[in-house]
């Protein structure tokens, strides 16, 4: 089974999986419904002084991984929790991080995912437009 990495607006490639929405704000204009959600976990989420700090600005992307990897290690329940649910889920299915960011490449979701899967030993296989 496979850790994928998909923006939550483009339309679902694979409902077979574990979908979890990685976002402190629920993303606009997605009803849940759509969403096909199966956790919302805006708990690991940067802090919502981090995320306004980043403000989506690409120079700053190497001190927003760096501080919300801090983050992350100095109240890691949250983390752990989801690390758990990843593992128990990819025993039996993909697990779909889900975010509402434009950039694909550039957001609190792909740093998240590495961290996963570098922890999990497992790859992160992202799910870009395209592939819709």
């Amino acid at each position: 089974m496979e850790l994928k990495l998909e923006r939550i607006y483009t339309k679902p490639a694979d409902l077979d999986g574990y979908r979890i929405l990685v976002d402190r704000i629920w993303p606009r204009g997605i009803s849940k419904e759509k969403a096909h959600l199966d956790r919302w976990m805006k708990e690991v989420a940067p802090s919502s002084d981090l995320r306004k700090w980043y403000g989506h600005d690409v120079a700053r992307f190497p001190e927003f991984k760096e501080r919300y990897l801090n983050e992350i290690a100095s109240a890691p329940s949250y983390y752990n929790t989801l690390r758990a649910i990843v593992q128990e889920e990819l025993k039996s299915q993909n697990v779909i991080l889900l975010y509402g960011a434009k950039d694909e490449e550039h957001n609190q979701a792909v740093i998240l995912a590495d961290k996963l899967a570098a922890d999990l030993g497992v790859k992160v296989h992202p799910i870009k437009k395209s592939e819709n």
